[in-house]
């Protein structure tokens, strides 16, 4: 086990609370730790309290949410799990307030071409924005019945059809960071509403794009050649592009990208069946990364419509040369689509788990510590059609909802048929004060 291992498995059991050195075997189960609390011998840890509640997981289906007449492809929450927004083929994106998980309203998209590709919401929670086959990403507010919608033109310097695969709000909201087919980066300042950056990140598409949560400096991307790189917008131009550091070991493209949020660690998703868990504290040398671009440049399949080979199948845990990779999980199937793969969420879980979406209609659940599949979810109607994103809700323990293909938007609970009401969290128009009128 390499040291980066030892350090996340270290440092997992602690947000867990599977660690708390200083409680006596009293306090360390359940029964004794709410006594404690009762009794105000010591209130609970933020460890203690996530003890308590990881082990609720998503394992049941407990209400169809809706079912459109057409593929989802994107379903995620809101910041504090009060809202819920789909993107479906209709060329409609659905909110939903969470307590019930009813329709608050619907939104006509612009400029579709095939399908709604990304959806995310601002870290204010008052707006989202989407993106298409289209140079153009959309801004639209989430809460009023006046809709305010925005349309943010990227400028691509090129004539091919081109569309962003992948967005993100900056910490502040100023920024949208996207990646693109193109294989470039484009950053657009919502303040003076103009592109500020473009990057040549990628030699093919540039699939995916994150954040670290601490701060807006360290942005990852990821693409068609399987690289994920690391920038540093301190140090970043259009005329010298060149990332802080490369995470390489993936076999195959890249569709999406998760970051831990502690500035540290990130899991990215790969048609080579796999997700990997990296540390940017252990960049990738030289002869990883072209082990990385040989791998790639053999692949002679095309994931959107072909099988699997089975020899990616047979050799999804076998590890290339200079993989960097901390940790590697395998067991669900990447195909058709860019399938979203997330960290649990840290307040109910300590991001014990990663959850994937599955091209098999499932749901994977893996253990982040020993890679094991410890959860897979399947509807009783279970018919194959693929599951493209997964989202757990930020604030109620074991809450998860499915985006598929066959136009289901299911919601998954812990317990059968047993869900408190008025489970979301108050929506934060409820409560919403003053904020800055940006596009």
């Amino acid at each position: 086990m390499t040291p980066s291992c030892d350090f996340y498995r270290e440092m997992m059991q602690c947000s867990s609370g599977l660690r708390d050195p200083g409680q006596t075997a009293f306090r360390n189960n359940i029964c004794g730790k709410l006594s404690s609390r009762q009794f105000q011998v010591g209130g609970l840890s933020e460890g203690q309290r996530v003890n308590l509640t990881q082990h609720m997981m998503p394992r049941h289906p407990h209400q169809q949410i809706d079912f459109y007449r057409a593929r989802v492809f994107c379903g995620t929450y809101n910041r504090d799990g009060s809202m819920f927004i789909s993107a479906v083929q209709d060329n409609r994106l659905y909110l939903y307030e969470t307590s019930k998980f009813e329709k608050y309203k619907s939104i006509v998209g612009r400029d579709i071409g095939w399908s709604i590709l990304d959806v995310v919401f601002s870290q204010d929670q008052y707006w989202f924005a989407y993106s298409t086959w289209s140079p153009c990403i959309y801004v639209c507010n989430v809460y009023g019945e006046e809709e305010n919608h925005y349309s943010l033109d990227l400028r691509p310097d090129t004539l091919d059809r081109f569309c962003v695969f992948s967005l993100r709000f900056s910490s502040d909201d100023k920024e949208l960071i996207t990646a693109c087919s193109d294989g470039y980066l484009y950053i657009y300042n919502r303040e003076i509403c103009d592109r500020t950056l473009k990057i040549d990140a990628h030699q093919d598409d540039a699939d995916a794009v994150a954040l670290d949560d601490q701060s807006s400096h360290i942005i990852f991307s990821a693409g068609d050649d399987g690289l994920c790189k690391v920038w540093d917008r301190r140090c970043l131009s259009e005329a010298n592009p060149r990332p802080v550091g490369t995470l390489a070991g993936h076999k195959d493209g890249i569709t999406f990208i998760d970051t831990k949020g502690d500035g540290r660690h990130l899991i990215t998703n790969s048609k080579d069946q796999t997700i990997k868990l990296w540390d940017i504290r252990q960049f990738s040398q030289r002869d990883g990364i072209a082990a990385t671009l040989g791998e790639v440049q053999r692949q002679s399949w095309d994931y959107r419509w072909q099988d699997v080979p089975k020899r990616v199948m047979r050799d999804a845990l076998v590890k290339l040369p200079g993989d960097s990779s901390v940790m590697t999980y395998a067991g669900h199937l990447v195909k058709h689509t860019l399938l979203r793969a997330r960290f649990s969420p840290p307040a109910t879980t300590g991001q014990r788990y990663i959850y994937t979406a599955c091209a098999k209609g499932r749901v994977v659940v893996y253990d982040t510590l020993t890679g094991e599949v410890v959860q897979t979810l399947m509807t009783d109607n279970y018919n194959c059609v693929c599951v493209r994103d997964v989202s757990w809700s930020p604030s109620q323990p074991g809450e998860l909802v499915s985006s598929s293909w066959d136009g289901l938007l299911q919601l998954w609970i812990p317990h059968p048929r047993i869900r408190q009401a008025g489970a979301g969290t108050t929506s934060s128009h409820e409560s919403a004060g003053t904020h800055s009128h940006i596009i």
